[in-house]
C-alpha cells in the first residue's frame, strides 16, 4: 500500500520530488530484496526517483561499500540510533542514558567513515537526529568531511547555518 501511495503521488499528481528512503536495512542482501519489492511495484530508480537508505546501524558503517554496490543514491545517517547501537545502550533508559554520547570516539569514527566513503563513492549523504543540533562543533566536522545535508531542530537552524557558512569558507581557503 505504501508503494502504491508513492506511485500515486508521483504519477497521478506528478509530484516527482518524492523519493524513497529505506530504514534499518541490516544487510546488502536485505537491501536487494527490498529493491526487488520496489521494482515489482513499478517504481524504478532513475534521475527523478532516487533511492536512499538510512545509515543507522553499525553494519551500515562496516559494509557501506557493499550497500552502495547494490544500488542506492544516498544515505541519511540516523545519529540517534547509530549512537545507541554503537555504544550498546538506550538513551531513553535512565539507568544508562547518561552514557549516551554522540561525540564518543567510536561514533565520530563511524560518522566520518560514512561521510567520507559516501562522498568518495559519489552518493549523497545527510544526517538527521539530535547530534548536529546539540553539538555545533560536530557540524564543523561534518562539513569538513564533505556532508551533503544536515537536518537540525528548528531552534538550531540559524546557529547551524552560521556554522556551515563559516566551515565552508574555512574549507575553501
Amino acid at each position: 500500500m505504501e508503494l502504491e501511495a508513492i506511485k500515486k503521488v508521483r504519477n497521478k499528481y506528478n509530484l516527482k520530488n518524492l523519493w524513497l528512503m529505506i530504514p534499518f536495512c541490516r544487510s546488502p542482501q536485505e537491501l536487494m530484496k527490498v529493491k526487488q519489492l520496489i521494482t515489482d511495484a513499478g517504481l524504478l530508480r532513475s534521475p527523478s526517483f532516487k533511492l536512499f537508505m538510512m545509515a543507522e546501524i553499525p553494519t551500515n558503517v562496516i559494509l557501506l561499500d557493499k550497500f552502495i554496490d547494490v544500488g542506492i543514491d544516498g544515505i541519511s545517517i540516523g545519529s540517534n540510533d547509530l549512537t545507541m547501537l554503537t555504544l550498546g545502550l538506550d538513551r531513553d533508559n535512565e539507568e544508562v542514558a547518561t552514557e549516551f554520547n554522540e561525540l564518543d570516539p567510536a561514533v565520530l569514527w563511524s560518522l566520518k567513515r560514512l561521510v567520507v566513503k559516501a562522498k568518495k563513492r559519489g552518493i549523497m549523504v545527510g544526517i538527521c537526529g539530535q547530534a548536529p543540533s546539540n553539538h555545533p562543533d560536530l557540524v564543523e566536522k561534518l562539513v569538513k568531511w564533505g556532508i551533503t545535508s544536515i537536518s537540525v531542530s528548528p531552534d538550531a537552524i540559524d546557529r547551524t547555518r552560521e556554522i556551515i557558512a563559516w566551515a565552508e569558507a574555512k574549507k575553501l581557503k
